[in-house]
Order: structure tokens, then sequence, then C-alpha cells
């Protein structure tokens, strides 16, 4: 049972990795930065727990600020290139970010050890959950519940006009321009937003896991954090959650079993997955076709004959 809900916690931060991503790619732009928010966020919610003694949901907060201000410093700059100067930019972003703590060395002496980011050797000692009793299943609750605020808040958003602006840059750049949307103001506002929840994310990921190093926070996470929405499909934000546990529930964990033949088989999947479902895994005919679903159950219960007493 342990192992399911370890996974269950794993999905459940790798989706709020993947919804960062989601924000700005809505405007078109491709970043490899949300590892480095990522990074930021778990470092400072791990700092704020164990060194100042805080707790989770304060720090978790200014967690989440910590990498919105990131995420808004590195986009002034960055989104004044596209396409593959972009990737390029926010790449070199993350492994300075990744660079900074292997070299981060900030410890005190607390009840005879020292505790804190000791440069390559990472971040341990971060046990807030099981210094504070909560159990594997607290863990799971708490993490889905952050991850079911996060993507009501979005989904609330791709339904107001913030969303539909978002979504009219990444569409037509010039033509947004041309009716008076402030392009910059637009796409620096999604890299604030998924710095936001990267910064949350990592946060959390600091503390189910009570150990965080550099190498975590590399060029594959930040490929997985783009490859989840992509794969999902960016028509809703319920695309990104089924990306992940299609990646990191069928591909990683329940392939395992295939030993090696499970990284050989795991690119291979991910390009049928993508031919297969070229606008990704939840495109708009399939939500359509699920509302529709939806409805017809609907309908149908509201004709069942109700019980008299």
């Amino acid at each position: 049972m342990d192992f399911y809900l370890g996974l269950l916690q794993i999905i459940g931060v790798h989706t709020l990795l993947g919804l960062s991503a989601y924000c700005v790619l809505l405007t078109g732009q491709v970043s490899l930065a949300q590892a480095g928010f990522f990074a930021v966020g778990a470092y400072v919610a791990g700092m704020l727990t164990v060194l100042a003694a805080w707790p989770l949901v304060p720090a978790l907060a200014v967690a989440a600020i910590a990498g919105g201000a990131v995420a808004c410093a590195v986009g002034f700059p960055a989104l004044r290139v596209k396409g593959l100067m972009l990737v390029v930019a926010t790449v070199a972003f993350g492994e300075a970010v990744r660079l900074f703590f292997f070299n981060f060395d900030y410890q005190v002496a607390r009840g005879g050890i020292r505790i804190g980011p000791h440069g390559g050797e990472g971040f341990r000692q971060i046990r807030y959950f099981p210094e504070h009793g909560w159990s594997t299943l607290d863990v799971v609750l708490f993490v889905w519940s952050a991850v079911a605020l996060v993507m009501a808040a979005l989904w609330w958003m791709d339904r107001s006009r913030a969303g539909a602006v978002l979504r009219a840059v990444g569409e037509d750049e010039l033509a947004a321009q041309s009716t008076g949307i402030n392009v910059t103001a637009v796409k620096v506002s999604a890299m604030a937003i998924g710095g936001v929840i990267a910064g949350f994310g990592g946060g959390i990921f600091a503390h189910y896991t009570t150990h965080i190093e550099h190498v975590q926070f590399g060029v594959v996470l930040a490929t997985f954090a783009i490859a989840y929405p992509i794969l999902g499909g960016l028509s809703s934000v319920f695309g990104t959650p089924l990306a992940v546990i299609f990646i990191q529930g069928f591909l990683i964990e329940g392939l395992r079993f295939l030993g090696d033949w499970r990284n050989l088989l795991f690119g291979g999947l991910i390009v049928l997955a993508m031919n297969l479902r070229p606008r990704g895994l939840l495109d708009a005919g399939s939500t359509i076709a699920l509302k529709r679903l939806f409805v017809r159950i609907k309908e149908r219960a509201g004709a069942w004959p109700q019980r008299v007493d």
C-alpha cells in the first residue's frame, strides 16, 4: 500500500510541475526554466521549516512567492527572445540555479548536529511530516488537495478573460497585439504564474522526499515539466494530470518489471502516443465527447424513476 501512496505523491507533485509549464505554453512560449523555479521553492520552503521552524503552509506560501518573483525577474529579459533562443536562455537559467545550489552552503548547529543546505551533498533533515505525526495517507491527501486547488484556479482562469488573452497571444501574437493587448505583460504574467505554481510544488516536493540536492533539478526534470502539458494537450487543464499518470504511473512504474527494456520502450511509447494523439491525450474533440457523455449520464439519472416511500 505504501508503494501506491508514494506513487500518488509523485504523480501529484509532478502534476503541479506540469501545470506550471501549462501556463507558459498557453502563450506559445517553450520554457525549460520550470525546474529552476521548482528548485527555488524547494530550498526556500525547506529552509523555512527546518532552520526557522515555520509551519508548513506559510513556508509553502513564501516558496510560491519566491518562485513567482524569480520567474518574473527572468521573464522580462528572457521573453525578449523567441523559439529556440528562449529554450536556450531558459536552459541556461535552470543550469545556473542548479549550480547555485550545488555551491550553496548554509548550515547551523542545532542539537549537536549541523542542519541546512550543504552544497553538493544537498539538504537533508527536512522531516516536517514525520516530526509532526503525518502519515503517508495524510501527505497524499495534502498533496492532492493542493493539486485540486491549483487545477480549480487554472480551470477558472481558462474560462475567464485572462485565459482568453493568454490563448490569443499563444495563437497569433501579432493579431493579439493589434487588438491592444500588451503581449510582453501577458507573457511575463504567464511566466510569473508558472513560477508561483512551480515554487509551491517544489516546496511540497522537498517535504515529502525529506532530502533534496542539485542533481534533482536538472534538464531532465525541466523536460518532464513541458512534456506533461504537451502530451496531455493544451485544450484543457485536465490533460496535464492525465499525461503525468501515463508517464509516471504507466511508463516509469507500471513497466518497471521489464527492466532495461523499459528504457527502450519509454521513448517509443511517447512517440507512439504523440502520433496517435497529435493534439494531446485530451484534445478539444475528446473534451467535447466527455461533456456530452456526462450530459447523457445526467439526463438518464434524472429520468430514472424515483422511489416512493
